[in-house]
């Protein structure tokens, strides 16, 4: 059973893998796709693997490294856990920016 996260994805309980997420909205083509990266070269464990189609087109013999990546089409029955998992991103995202801007000076 996965087990989603703004920060990664557990997979039966285990240890989090971390991944991020981006629902690239800005590719007209993709309409709600969303696309899950593993993070620091690790690749997703066999669940998550059975559960998805992973894409890694890493070529070592001309130094070339891709990280694991999943695409999730609306269509996928793991799709509205997806989604509220890469919403849950957007809203932790937009806590650390908000910390980080100087307070507005009052006059």
């Amino acid at each position: 059973m996965l087990k989603f996260f703004y920060n990664g994805i557990k997979d039966n309980g285990g240890k989090l893998q971390l991944a991020s997420y981006s629902d690239d909205s800005y590719r007209r083509e993709r309409d709600g796709v969303i696309t899950i990266y593993a993070r620091h070269y690790r690749s997703f464990s066999a669940g998550i693997r059975a559960a998805f189609t992973v894409e890694n087109n890493t070529e070592i013999q001309s130094d070339y490294f891709e990280q694991d990546r999943i695409r999730v089409a609306p269509t996928h029955p793991l799709y509205p856990e997806v989604l509220q998992a890469c919403e849950a991103k957007k809203i932790h995202d937009q806590k650390r920016w908000a910390k980080r801007q100087p307070a507005e000076v009052q006059a």
